[in-house]
Order: C-alpha cells, then structure tokens, then sequence
C-alpha cells in the first residue's frame, strides 16, 4: 500500500513573500548599481532572483544577471556535504560587484562556494543575499549580507524550495514535515 502524500503547511503566503522580496529590494539598493552582476545559484534561487532583480529595477537598479548552476542535495531532504559545480559563471566579473541571490541558506556550503567562485573569478566586492535563513547548530561562514525571512527549522517547499524537485512552483513556503 502506497504512502499518502505530505500535505503542504504554509508559513508564508504569497502575499507576504512579495512583501520580504520589496522590503529586501530596498535594503540591497544602497549596496548595488547597474555594473554589479547579480549572480542566482540555480536552481532553487531562481523564483527569488527574478522577484528580486524585478523589485531592485522598481527602485532604479538595474544590476546585470548570470547564474551558477551548484548543487548539494540532489534529490535528497539533507545536504551530501560537498558541492558540485554543475553550470560556471557565463559573464565575465572581474572588476564587477557580484550579488549573490540563492533561496535558502542552511548549511552555508553553496553560498560559501559561490563566493569563492566569484572572487576567483575577480570580482571585486561580493556580497550575499538569501530569502530564507534557517536555524543551524554549527557557526556557518560566511553569514549572508542580505537575509529576508528568518524560517523555521523545518523543511520546506515552494517559491523555489523543493522535494526531489517537485513543489518549487508553489507560490507559497510551506513545510512539508
């Protein structure tokens, strides 16, 4: 007999989502110009990257785009611990301010690893940004610069959070445990 399926909970409706989105926008605007290349970490950044980067040209920045394709979960609920590189940067940076945008900062090795990546690849200033930050026991490096929403520790769906790839398309986070 086949399991009955997780019925999504959600913990931020869209509404609110676009709400953290707008509040982050004008908090990351000081901080950017239209040379700095803001850089979504595929493929789970990619909702908020577009959200975002649409709410920064509302408010006059107009920041370029590229993405890293890096992956640590697969399709499993917990982190391998190590990162693959699965798509490199595809514009140059050297010289350039590179805003890093990913959904969700847990373990910290994806944005840790894009960072490295951008300042490999010359950027001249890096910063981060996350939607969402979730609660973990041990110190992470480095902190995002930008976080919008402080989630709770549970594991989550939608607004590009996934369950072995499904689910990313919910307009809402939601908890599936």
């Amino acid at each position: 007999m086949a399991e009955a399926p997780l019925s999504p909970t959600v913990l931020l409706p869209e509404a609110e989502v676009a709400r953290v989105v707008a509040e982050l926008a004008a908090r990351v605007a000081p901080h950017v110009d239209d040379e700095t290349v803001a850089v979504v970490l595929l493929t789970g950044g990619l909702w908020f990257a577009a959200d975002l980067t649409r709410a920064l040209s509302r408010v006059g920045k107009n920041v370029r785009f590229d993405a890293l394709w890096l992956a640590s979960y697969g399709d499993e609920t917990e982190s391998r611990g190590s990162i693959d590189v699965r798509a490199p940067l595809q514009r140059p940076v050297t010289g350039r301010k590179v805003l890093i945008l990913d959904d969700v900062f847990d373990t910290g090795l994806s944005l840790a690893e894009a960072v490295r990546i951008a300042k490999e690849a010359g950027a001249a200033e890096v910063l981060t940004c996350v939607f969402a930050r979730k609660p973990w026991p041990l110190p992470r490096a480095p902190e995002p610069d930008f976080v919008g929403w402080e989630a709770p520790n549970r594991f989550l769906v939608g607004y590009g959070l996934d369950h072995a790839g499904g689910l990313r398309g919910l307009p809402d986070v939601c908890a599936l445990d």
